[in-house]
């Protein structure tokens, strides 16, 4: 990592690297250059940044989401250490390790982000690990206990198991004492997931994964599915649901549009809950509760799968990699 000198215009100022984009397309539209090195503002905190945990949202954005500026610094979250701390910040100092998420602008050596959205990372942790827990576990959190009311000796589906969110899911599920499916894509994948606490493994490429749900539950259906694929695998999640069984859908991963017939959901009183993070981040309890999931992994009370890093000017072959779907958990950027 390193800062040098750029002009524009005749004026030099500092800069930094960054992966960025000037449209949005496939991972190709990447480009390693300098930008402008961010300002610390009052409540903010400049960040050196040391791992960057690439989001299901992050390659949603550069196929086709909205641009905050040109070039667009894409990414919702990282890890590293503070060198910065603007007016009106109490809560953080200089030289202190933090992770933390944003709107975009993740993908760079250096980030400018509010103070309130970074998480100290606990002395000695992995700075790795600890980079890719705030939207992961606290999405399957919020996903399995606010919004589904997930309890003990249920049962529950977790779409995508071998995504970042579904890793963290059934891992949280397993602890709180239901029994765990979930989908991949291979049975390899499905294999990396049984030490977390997954009961049943379904590959949905070679299965009718309904019917697999079904007969793993005795024809009876599961009470809460996470469903981060969204699209045509909604209609599946909700033929999945036993009666009164409720449905979270946090995500379009599937990049599908087919759109969905909520009458499905009336014959069996069922219910569908769309889940945000971002629009719970800043509250206290999601703010602690993210927090306890950070020190469970730095102690090693939860697990994070990191599969693959790359360097950031690497960034279209992460991305790549990612939408090849054979990661098992996360893929991080290393600046």
């Amino acid at each position: 990592m390193g800062i040098n000198a750029r002009k524009s215009g005749g004026v030099e100022f500092a800069a930094v690297k960054a992966a960025v984009y000037y449209e949005t397309g496939p991972p190709d539209v990447f480009r390693y250059e300098d930008v402008p090195d961010p300002a610390v503002s009052p409540g903010s905190v400049v960040i050196d940044v040391e791992a960057i945990s690439i989001e299901g949202g992050d390659t949603l954005n550069r196929a086709g989401g909205e641009m905050a500026s040109i070039p667009h610094i894409v990414g919702y979250q990282c890890a590293g250490t503070i060198v910065e701390v603007g007016e009106g910040v109490d809560d953080r100092h200089v030289g202190q390790r933090v992770v933390a998420t944003m709107m975009w602008g993740s993908h760079a050596e250096k980030v400018a982000v509010p103070a309130m959205i970074t998480w100290p990372i606990p002395d000695g942790a992995d700075i790795v690990a600890c980079a890719c827990v705030p939207v992961a576990f606290g999405t399957a959190d919020d996903c399995l206990f606010e919004f589904g009311h997930l309890a003990e000796g249920e049962t529950v589906l977790i779409q995508a198991g071998a995504g970042g969110v579904g890793v963290a899911a059934i891992q949280l599920a397993k602890r709180a004492g239901a029994r765990v499916l979930a989908t991949a894509s291979s049975e390899q994948r499905l294999a990396r997931l049984k030490d977390l606490g997954l009961d049943v493994g379904i590959n949905y490429t070679e299965h009718d994964w309904v019917a697999g749900v079904r007969a793993a539950t005795d024809g009876r259906g599961v009470d809460l599915v996470v469903d981060p694929v969204g699209g045509k695998v909604l209609a599946g999640s909700i033929q999945s649901l036993a009666y009164r069984g409720r449905c979270c859908l946090v995500g379009r991963a599937g990049r599908d549009p087919e759109p969905f017939d909520a009458s499905m959901l009336m014959l069996g009183n069922q219910s569908l809950t769309g889940v945000f993070l971002g629009a719970e981040i800043a509250n206290e309890r999601t703010r602690e509760m993210i927090g306890r999931h950070i020190d469970d992994v730095a102690a090693g009370r939860l697990q994070v799968l990191v599969d693959r890093t790359y360097p950031l000017s690497e960034a279209a072959a992460a991305h790549a990699y990612i939408e090849s779907r054979q990661a098992v958990g996360r893929v991080v950027l290393i600046p």
